[in-house]
């Protein structure tokens, strides 16, 4: 049984500018699987993952063609809530960035914007949450100290909570580990195997091995161009294109 794609990329094109960044991008998102897209810096990679929830609006010079299908829409069609989107398509970045505020606040922050004031819900969303992200038992007795006092591990967990807390489809992680320390990288990646049962993650990556353990699938991506994509351990053992194989091998990036 096939499965069906939770997000479509089609013939995706960004220019910075004159510049094109993005070459014709087709690909699609499943379900409860994690995608890893690897390949050398500047190759692309963080441009696809911001233009999935359409980061790349808030740069001035950027032009884009083609489109994203989620949920029978194309997420660039002038209708389309930028703020409701990126609720549903949720982002960590590569430096941990909880907010000023205690752990509790840094949670419930997204609810807050929408309106929510009953304690009893944002009280369950916030234990919900941090059990999700992997991090509960270490803060729940801290919850109203500033998140700014945790380690980068548990900051990084901490933003993770604070997507999760309204609750999106689909969730994009640039670089989450490269920050941290190996133990507290195992942490996040021990996390995010655990979202993958509720979730569907994309992972830019420079770890070829962090690639290969907690990945799916994985696409390749060189000089703006998905190279190829496919099953995790066909990319790493047994991939299509010369280039894949070279890059993977180390014989370039």
């Amino acid at each position: 049984m096939t499965k069906e794609a939770i997000l479509t990329i089609s013939d995706l094109s960004l220019y910075y500018s004159k510049k094109k960044a993005l070459n014709s991008i087709t690909m699609d998102l499943y379900p409860n699987e994690i995608t890893a897209l690897i390949g050398p810096s500047g190759c692309g990679k963080s441009t696809l993952l911001r233009s999935i929830n359409r980061m790349n609006d808030l740069i001035p010079t950027v032009t884009i063609t083609g489109s994203i299908n989620y949920k029978n829409r194309n997420i660039y069609s002038p209708k389309v809530d930028t703020v409701d989107l990126r609720k549903e398509i949720g982002m960590v970045f590569q430096q941990p960035n909880p907010f000023p505020f205690s752990i509790y606040e840094n949670v419930v922050y997204g609810l807050r914007l929408k309106g929510v004031k009953d304690k009893a819900i944002l009280d369950e969303v916030v234990e919900n949450s941090l059990k999700a992200a992997n991090i509960w038992d270490e803060v729940k007795d801290i919850l109203h100290s500033s998140a700014l006092g945790l380690s980068g591990g548990q900051q990084q967990r901490v933003c993770i909570a604070r997507v999760l807390a309204v609750n999106p489809d689909i969730i994009l992680l640039d670089e989450p580990t490269s920050a941290l320390d190996p133990i507290s990288a195992g942490r996040v990646e021990e996390t995010l195997l655990e979202l993958k049962k509720n979730y569907t993650l994309v992972i830019v990556t420079h770890s070829m091995q962090q690639a290969s353990r907690i990945s799916d699938r994985t696409a390749f991506m060189l000089n703006g161009d998905l190279i190829e994509i496919n099953e995790t351990n066909k990319i790493f053992l047994n991939p299509e294109k010369k280039e894949t194989e070279d890059y993977i091998a180390g014989r370039f990036g």
